[in-house]
């Protein structure tokens, strides 16, 4: 069993930076790759990035693709997401998520675990 909390989210203006981040308890967060997802009001919810678990691989959204940078630390047993530049369209409930495989990453129903979500308001 995993559990995940998110944090760091908040009201923000256009073109500012954000860390987010997601602790995870129990002992077996290396055996998971992690990702983000965000949802925002009226949308499907809609992948991020994702790390590999040893943290090597990285993959983008489109939308995010050199704005946001994921990392974690698995000493901390931790996940990051900086975002810089942050647009209107970044506004959404973002959360984070376990799984094992690198497998269709982007498809949030191959996640074992989700934390419950922190909310990031960017203001134009």
């Amino acid at each position: 069993q995993v559990q995940l909390v998110e944090s760091g989210g908040g009201l923000v203006q256009t073109g500012d930076s954000l860390r987010l981040s997601c602790a995870a308890s129990g002992r077996t967060f290396t055996s998971y790759a992690m990702g983000w997802f965000r949802q925002a009001p009226g949308k499907e919810r809609e992948f991020v990035s994702v790390i590999s678990q040893s943290g090597i691989t990285t993959l983008y959204a489109d939308a995010v693709q050199g704005r946001f940078t994921i990392s974690r630390d698995n000493a901390k047993n931790t996940v990051y997401l900086q975002m810089n530049s942050v647009k209107p369209e970044d506004t959404a409930v973002y959360y984070c998520a376990a799984k094992r495989s690198l497998i269709a990453v982007a498809a949030d129903t191959g996640y074992d675990y989700w934390g419950q979500g922190t909310q990031v308001t960017v203001s134009s």
